[in-house]
């Protein structure tokens, strides 16, 4: 038999791997029991790849599930059998039996599915439930009664199963087998002759089953019948086969089915016992019972339809005749489905993590679904949850592909848990789900950015050099280097306030690299060098952030460092102006001043005033600057000596020295005045000058006056020397147009230069006659002001900016004409009495309105 079975598997063997690429499918077929090695096809070469190109892209095989007994050699490409293939443990009586396989292919990743036949052999014999079958037989038997036999069985299929049945010689008995409209066939010992139990009381005979294969196989089992006497009635059921249908989730107990027999003898004869003879497939013998007494058939086990979905209960009733006699029928139970099973998902590939900028389509998985329910409750239908950014492709029956549908971003999204969910089509539906974790992996794809674009910081001038100014910081969503951000100093250009200590009076150019530092890691910004308010209000430059990806991304951000002052100058007073008196000079005739010349007391103010001045009489002014901005250069003056009810006073911060009452003799020949000039600053700073005021008749003022050679350049004053009521009321008028003539001069002036300013390729500081002080009336008083404060910022491009404000004089309105012995000789030029017209540039925010 072995050598018969080796000869028809070497017949098979020749490949009838006809192999169909239907939506990229390949078929092949082996016979079952084919030895290890076996080629079952050349894979490779079927899929279209070169010599070598298997082994070089991975190509192997995925069987989910099961142990495919197959493998593909990494060499050749082709397909072996790797083990023993027993068709009927792989299928059972399932026909035919295909083994449904996955092929991959990496580089790129492709996936081919491949179908397996497994042919069937004749490689089982018939096998009869026992070897020994008895059988007991009333001699009364008529003749062509039928007994039922249990018939083989054969693992087999097809034509290796179908099973012929042969009784050894006899003269009483044959064998017949009946189709009936079930789906097994019965077999029955036909009575040919009547029995003699006397004669011959016990019968042997031998049935043998042959299967139709080549060679066929036989099986055998000995009937040993026993012919019984009198009874000669045998109970008969209503119908020899029952049908019967019952779902798989029946509980236990539920009746299957009723049988009825009757016996037409009386007595005992009559009282019928039933049993379960067989039952067919023997692994049900533990899930039905039947009541000895009422013929009831019920569930004692779980039915499972994709275990068995068809039994055969053979039914025997007995009499209690002596000997009993027999009926016998078959019930036959087909199992219903109903959704028991849920869908399974089985992932068997995964290409983790995604990089971001991958492609739509991506393969990202390959998986399994299936269902062992049949019918519509096998039917799957798969969806990805959430539903973006995958999906699901079908590329086979039960096979799906996880695919990328839209673009990733891993700073919105850095890892996605996808849940691949399966739904069967029963009622109610079952799901199965199956997690799948997909990371994203980054790529530089996002430049650094900071918060703000302008960041406005404030730095206090006379900082310490290494001290931190700011913390700038940029925020880059990519990891790892991508994300990893140094920061530096742009130096593109920057503008510098120009003051007294650039010899042009404008903007010079520095690198801002030369004020601040940034650190490359933490980006904290410190000074290099101590800041002057009084050489840079304002530093502009930018900061550059630069991840490490590759390439490179890099984003800016503009800061703008504003200085603040401090209050670090104290008051200065200013040397005479060029002038002896501007032209809105003081309009009082009996007043006159002088600065002490190179004959006087060294820091000395010297000033004249007539006896008999009215009270409010302006008899000097004392001017002062402050090199600080804002409150720190607001200065107010104070007399601080002589205490008391003085016959003079000093504006708060207008500077002017006046008369606190009408002077008489009384006062004395001299008044000496110490004046303290303070700022507005915290703590405050301050100056003193020194004031002595004559005090002398009108002539001798007069006199005092002429001889003062300081005041040749300047015209007479209006208070000029009594020569007559008549010549001093003209005199006053042709100073009064002078004075008018002379502020109109200078408002033009001041219109030209402020227009030339705006358009000027630099910021110009512009100032009345004079050293570059600055002096500004107001309401409260006068305002000094340095020329360094007047500011330009300088950009890059280095264009100018400057604002420019013309503020009027705040003169006091012209006295009457003073009587001729009331003529003053002129003011020294030594000190000026009067603020001429200021033109401040007004690009300072802390400057008061």
């Amino acid at each position: 038999m072995g050598e018969r079975c080796c000869a028809a598997v070497l017949r098979v063997l020749v490949l009838q791997a006809a192999w169909a690429l239907s939506g990229g499918q390949v078929r092949y077929s082996v016979p079952e029991e084919a030895k290890a090695g076996t080629v079952v096809g050349r894979l490779a070469q079927d899929l279209g790849l070169e010599a070598g190109e298997a082994e070089a892209r991975r190509l192997r095989l995925v069987a989910p599930g099961r142990r495919a007994s197959v493998e593909v050699s990494g060499a050749s490409g082709a397909l072996l059998v790797s083990s023993r293939l027993d068709r009927e443990e792989l299928c059972g009586k399932s026909a035919p039996c295909a083994l449904r396989l996955e092929v991959l292919l990496e580089r790129p990743l492709r996936v081919f599915h491949v179908q397996l036949e497994v042919t069937d052999i004749n490689d089982n014999a018939p096998v009869f439930p026992a070897a020994r079958k008895n059988l007991s037989i009333a001699e009364s038997s008529l003749l062509g009664s039928h007994f039922p036999l249990e018939g083989a069985s054969d693992a087999d299929i097809g034509v290796n199963a179908q099973l012929t049945y042969t009784l050894s010689p006899s003269e009483h008995f044959i064998i017949e087998e009946e189709n009936s409209n079930s789906r097994s066939k019965s077999l029955f010992l036909v009575l040919t002759k009547s029995l003699d139990r006397e004669t011959i009381p016990v019968h042997r005979v031998v049935l043998t089953a042959t299967d139709g294969g080549r060679p066929s196989l036989t099986g055998t089992m000995e009937l040993v019948v026993f012919v019984l006497d009198a009874n000669d009635n045998a109970p008969q059921f209503n119908q020899s086969v029952y049908n019967v249908h019952l779902s798989e989730d029946s509980i236990q107990g539920t009746l299957v089915v009723q049988m009825n027999a009757t016996d037409v003898d009386e007595g005992s004869n009559k009282d019928v016992n039933y049993e379960i003879d067989t039952i067919v497939p023997p692994s049900g013998s533990d899930l039905f019972s039947i009541d000895t007494n009422t013929g009831e058939i019920r569930l004692t086990g779980a039915l499972d339809f994709e275990g068995v979905n068809l039994y055969a209960l053979n039914i025997r009733a007995t009499d209690k005749g002596t000997p009993p006699l027999s009926g016998h029928c078959k019930v036959v139970l087909e199992v219903l489905d109903v959704n028991d099973n849920a869908p399974e998902v089985w992932v068997t590939s995964l290409s983790v993590p995604v990089p971001e900028d991958a492609s739509l389509g991506t393969v990202v998985a390959l998986l399994s679904v299936s269902d062992r329910d049949s019918g519509e409750n096998g039917r799957v239908r798969c969806w990805v949850w959430p539903a973006s950014p995958f999906g699901l492709e079908a590329t086979f029956a039960g096979s799906y592909s996880l695919v990328l549908r839209e673009a990733l971003d891993r700073e919105r999204v850095s890892e996605y848990e996808v849940e691949v969910r399966a739904e069967d089509g029963g009622a109610p539906a079952l799901r199965a789900s199956r997690g799948l974790r997909v990371p994203v992996s980054d790529v530089n794809d996002n430049a650094p950015s900071f918060a703000q674009a302008v960041y406005t910081v404030l730095a206090r001038e006379n900082n310490a050099a290494g001290a931190e100014l700011a913390r700038l910081w940029a925020r880059d969503p990519d990891e790892a280097a991508n994300g990893r951000v140094s920061y530096s100093v742009w130096d593109g250009g920057l503008g510098l306030g120009g003051g007294a200590g650039s010899s042009s009076g404008g903007s010079v150019w520095r690198p801002a690299s030369s004020y601040v530092s940034v650190d490359a890691e933490s980006g904290r910004l410190w000074a290099l060098q101590p800041l002057d308010y009084e050489e840079l209000q304002v530093l502009q430059f930018e900061v550059r952030a630069v991840d490490a990806g590759e390439p490179p991304l890099s984003g800016n951000a503009t800061v703008q460092l504003f200085v603040l002052d401090e209050n670090d100058n104290a008051p200065a007073l200013l040397p005479p102006a060029g002038s002896a008196a501007e032209a809105g000079g003081v309009a009082a005739a009996e007043a006159a001043l002088a600065l002490a010349g190179a004959g006087s007391e060294s820091g000395t103010l010297w000033a004249w005033a007539a006896w008999g001045a009215p009270a409010g009489q302006v008899v000097a002014k004392i001017r002062a600057v402050d090199a600080d901005s804002g409150y720190n250069a607001w200065l107010r003056y104070e007399l601080w000596e002589p205490r008391g009810k003085g016959p003079f006073r000093v504006g708060l911060y207008s500077g002017e020295v006046s008369t606190a009452r009408a002077l008489d003799e009384a006062d004395g020949p001299r008044q000496r005045l110490l004046i303290v000039v303070r700022d507005h600053g915290e703590p405050a700073r301050s100056a003193t000058a020194t004031l002595s005021v004559s005090l002398l008749e009108a002539a001798e003022a007069a006199l005092a006056a002429g001889s003062s050679s300081s005041l040749a350049a300047v015209s007479r004053s209006a208070a000029g020397v009594e020569l007559g009521a008549g010549a001093a009321s003209a005199a006053t008028n042709v100073w009064l147009v002078v004075a008018i003539c002379a502020v109109s001069s200078l408002f033009l002036l001041a219109v030209v230069l402020y227009g030339a300013s705006r358009w000027a390729p630099r910021a110009a500081v512009l100032s009345a006659p004079g050293p570059t002080t600055l002096v500004c009336a107001s309401e409260v008083g006068s305002w000094s002001y340095s020329q360094r404060h007047s500011r330009s910022l300088c950009v890059a491009d280095g264009a100018a900016k400057s604002d420019l404000m013309v503020f009027s004089p705040n003169f006091p309105p012209p006295p009457p004409a003073p009587a001729a012995k009331d003529t003053q000789p002129e003011p020294s030029a030594l000190l000026d009495t009067v603020s001429a017209t200021a033109f401040i540039p007004f690009s300072d925010p802390f400057y008061p309105p």
